[in-house]
């Protein structure tokens, strides 16, 4: 009697230890607690996690990018309402409000039930699963992928076609794919592929290379360029930015010198830039007017 109770516990303790060996169901995400969420993996296993702290952007802080703003919003409301929309490629110079612009759509229509989703591209792999346990939710879902570049024979690449275009499976109708990159091609392009052009008469036939990496871009039904501002714009999101942060003489001609100086240093005029000036400056000057008082 001794003996088969040692053998049925070595036999519970076998189960035990096969069962946590085993493909556990994903965990439900928690809708409720977010509007933003990032698919995350562990021990091979993928979850949709909820972001505690979204980033409260407003499409009226963005300045300098009128056009690009009119255009992705319009495709952004066809989509929330339901109507055909595209997936959408923001490509340009850095810091010139790609990601931002996104973020801000998110804020204005998450009221209306979009959701973003932050896909990395090294697990652009697993775009196929997300789709899948996304599909029946009535939410309208973003999937989006930030500062996406690759390099030739990374998987994710293959992946993100499948999804865009060509599948046998279609994409579900509730969710489109938004991706940002500072390149518009989304892959390096070298000298040597321009020397594999082909003439055929009079026509230019690009190589197989070229073409390939060409082909993802253009699976994006619209592109939005953005580029870099001039001074006068830079000048005018320093401004926004100054009142953002409620500092003392936002658009006196001392903050403006010393934000062209910041930028000097900076090698750059982007949005990103003139937000990081606003916040020295703003911080200084308001610890100054108010007497270095502690906040909070």
């Amino acid at each position: 009697m001794a003996n088969a109770d040692k053998l049925l516990r070595q036999a519970e303790g076998l189960v035990a230890r096969l069962e946590r060996l085993l493909p556990q169901e994903a965990a439900p995400a928690d809708w409720k607690a977010s509007i933003a969420f990032r698919w995350r993996k562990k021990d091979g296993k993928g979850r949709i996690e909820p972001v505690r702290h979204v980033h409260r952007i407003r499409l009226s802080d963005l300045q300098g990018i009128d056009v690009q703003k009119a255009l992705v919003e319009q495709n952004t409301r066809q989509f929330v309402e339901g109507y055909p929309a595209n997936n959408v490629l923001l490509t340009g110079a850095r810091g010139t409000g790609k990601s931002s612009l996104i973020k801000a759509l998110l804020n204005k229509y998450a009221p209306r039930g979009l959701r973003l989703i932050e896909v990395e591209k090294q697990d652009l792999v697993d775009l196929a699963e997300i789709v899948d346990r996304i599909s029946a939710r009535p939410e309208r879902f973003v999937l989006y992928c930030d500062d996406l570049s690759f390099d030739a024979g990374e998987s994710g690449f293959k992946a993100l076609k499948v999804v865009l275009d060509g599948s046998i499976a279609a994409a579900s109708e509730n969710c489109v794919i938004y991706a940002t990159s500072n390149r518009r091609h989304l892959m390096p392009e070298y000298m040597q592929e321009n020397l594999d052009y082909k003439h055929v008469g009079e026509e230019i036939h690009p190589s197989e290379t070229s073409e390939e990496k060409v082909s993802l871009s253009e699976r994006f039904g619209l592109w939005a360029a953005f580029y870099p501002f001039d001074q006068g714009d830079y000048l005018k999101i320093v401004s926004v930015w100054l009142e953002h942060f409620k500092a003392p003489g936002a658009r006196s001609a001392e903050a403006q010198r010393a934000a062209l100086q910041w930028a000097l240093m900076r090698g750059s005029r982007s949005g990103r830039v003139a937000w990081q000036f606003a916040r020295d400056w703003a911080g200084k000057a308001r610890m100054k007017a108010e007497g270095g008082k502690p906040k909070g």
